[in-house]
This record gives structure tokens, sequence and C-alpha cells, in this order.
């Protein structure tokens, strides 16, 4: 049940990213204070989904469920606990998922600790931060799905890339996703402004704190 329910997650995230890229940018342009909120709403729960997502990916290596393809082609029963964690993120599917959660954990910052920014290029950004997390989730869930099943599950796993078996490639994805994934804010507050018509001095002050 803990593949499935990081599954569903995962599509219930995308499915409130589609509604976070679209709803806030109508309100925007209507001037609706109620569907530009929308975006912030939407940006938490997305990023919850999807952090429950990954928590279900890290129990099943955790777990050593041999059932889920991804698990048994990465781990191993006998690995230690640190490598048995940063397999979820050694492998394709699983780096996929670490960088769509990252993504949603800005988006949720800015929803959370950005209420100084005017709504509508508040509700901006974080619509096309729903853009960008949309078509990564599309991408996992369609080609690179972390969850799959195997129909007869096999009693051990094949293992980690053993050069991927070191404490400094065990930091080294989450630190550098951070950097450059978290850096697709500064993006979103860019086509923001564009699409508001507006990129001044104001807008330098706002973008320049998410930016660094």
């Amino acid at each position: 049940m803990i593949a499935e329910s990081g599954h569903y997650a995962l599509v219930l995230a995308l499915a409130l990213a589609l509604i976070q890229s679209t709803v806030p940018i109508l309100g925007a342009r209507w001037r609706d204070p109620a569907l530009m909120n929308v975006a912030r709403t939407t940006a938490l729960a997305q990023f919850l989904f999807v952090a429950a997502s990954f928590a279900a990916l890290a129990a099943l290596y955790i777990t050593s469920d041999f059932s889920v393809v991804n698990v048994y082609e990465n781990s191993h029963s006998t690995k230690p606990l640190l490598y048995k964690i940063t397999g979820v993120w050694g492998n394709h599917e699983g780096s996929m998922l670490l960088w769509v959660s990252i993504l949603a954990l800005f988006g949720g910052l800015v929803a959370a600790f950005g209420n100084n920014l005017p709504l509508s290029l508040r509700a901006y950004v974080l619509a096309v931060q729903g853009w960008i997390a949309s078509a990564f989730y599309l991408f996992i869930l369609l080609t690179s799905n972390p969850f799959l099943r195997i129909a007869s599950p096999p009693i051990e796993g094949r293992d980690l890339n053993p050069v991927l078996q070191d404490i400094g490639l065990a930091v080294h994805p989450p630190m550098l996703y951070l950097g450059y994934v978290g850096f697709s804010i500064s993006f979103s507050f860019a086509v923001a402004a564009l699409l508001e018509g507006r990129i001044d001095a104001a807008w330098a002050r706002w973008v320049r704190p998410w930016t660094l």
C-alpha cells in the first residue's frame, strides 16, 4: 500500500499543480483576490502531497520492499541505513522525484512567507512555478514512475552502484538540487514580471531575497 499511496499522492500533486498554474492567472487578469489566493493554498497542498510521495519512496527503501522495481534495482537488504536512504535519489526516477519535491518546496516557501508581495505578483509567480512542476509531474508519471511493482517480487535487490556509496555523493545531489532547482523561483519571478508588465526597482527588491 505504501507504493500505491506514494503514486496517488504524486497524481494529486499534479492535479494541484495544474490548478495552481491556471486559476491564479485568471484571478490576476480579472483582479479577483479569491482566485489569486488559490495559488497560495494549492502551492502549500502540492508541497505536502509531493513530500508524502517522496517519504513513501524513502519508506520503501528503508524497509527493503523489493516488490517495487526501483527499490529492487537500487538497493539491498544488508546495505547501511544511510545508503538505503540515499539510494532514493541514486537513480533516475528517484532523482526526478527529488527534483520536483524541491520545486514544490520553493513554491511552498513563497506561498508561506511571501505575504509582503503584491497579491497579483505572488499569484503569477506561483502559477509559473506550477507550470514547471506540472511538466515534471507528467514526465515522472508517464515515463519514470518510481512506484512500479514487480509481479513476482525477488528475495533480494541488486544493490546501489558502489560509486554512489560514499558520504560525499550521499549529500551532493540534495545540496546541488537545492541550488539550481531552487533557482527556478527566480525564473518564476522574472516570467511573472513579464506577464504583469512591470519590471522596476520595487520588483527587484521583492525578487532579491529569493534569488539570494
